[in-house]
């Protein structure tokens, strides 16, 4: 895949319209505080979330989901009726990372279309440590680490309708810098491990639209723009090729 052919995937992944993105920024808000207001999310949306399809449609995004090799699996997993005010009414979480079929089988239990289902986890991505003061001199260091995803699932019903703006499944992926790393200067030793962080970011994207039969998806976050994030994403992949 060339540059232009990457832009143009890029573009096409993160656009979105003002509304949309303004209605979820409103919306999630209400659980997400503001000092979180550099956190990258996505998402997504299907034809119809029935609640014979709620647990099908989210096994098929957690299969599709690149889990992290140094801590593989599903950590946790809770449940939330209603809206988020109230109490979770399940919830778990596993010494020994669990399989997807293991903790959909679990939360299938608690199937409802005014519940919410959250599931974490984690993914392998590249992160700087910079050198101390006095030591500018010195390259940063870099490091494949597990870093912790969120996926939560809404049902129809949940929090008056929230998944008309919110998706069905929402990733909170982490902090948006973990692709952008605009304070670090690019040379060999950072350019490739920037490089990866991003492309694993699209090709999940890809990944999802391809395998899980989603109709809509919108990757933001709460500090820009959805245009302004998608052209930052573009000019770092440029700059990295």
């Amino acid at each position: 895949m060339d540059a232009m052919e990457r832009e143009t995937l890029l573009m096409a992944h993160i656009s979105v319209s003002q509304s949309q993105r303004t209605g979820a920024t409103r919306i999630l808000w209400r659980y997400n505080p503001p000092f979180m207001s550099d956190r990258l999310f996505l998402n997504l949306w299907f034809p119809s979330f029935r609640e014979g399809e709620m647990m099908p449609r989210t096994a098929s995004v957690l299969r599709t989901f690149p889990f992290s090799q140094q801590r593989p699996g599903i950590v946790s997993v809770s449940v939330s009726p209603v809206d988020y005010g109230e109490p979770t009414v399940f919830q778990q979480t596993f010494d020994v990372a669990a399989d997807v079929d293991r903790v959909v089988k679990l939360a299938s239990e608690f199937t409802h279309s005014d519940f919410a289902f959250t599931f974490e986890m984690f993914w392998d991505m590249y992160v700087s440590e910079q050198p101390p003061d006095g030591y500018e001199m010195m390259s940063a260091t870099w490091r494949l680490e597990p870093q912790p995803v969120r996926m939560t699932v809404h049902g129809t019903d949940f929090d008056n309708q929230i998944y008309q703006e919110a998706g069905h499944i929402q990733f909170d992926l982490g902090l948006d810098s973990m692709f952008l790393q605009e304070e670090i200067e690019l040379d060999d030793e950072s350019e490739p491990r920037i490089k990866a962080n991003v492309q694993k970011l699209v090709e999940f994207t890809q990944a999802l639209e391809k395998n899980t039969g989603i109709s809509g998806r919108v990757l933001w976050s709460e500090s820009d723009e959805s245009e302004n994030l998608a052209q930052k994403l573009i000019t770092r992949l440029q700059r990295v090729q």
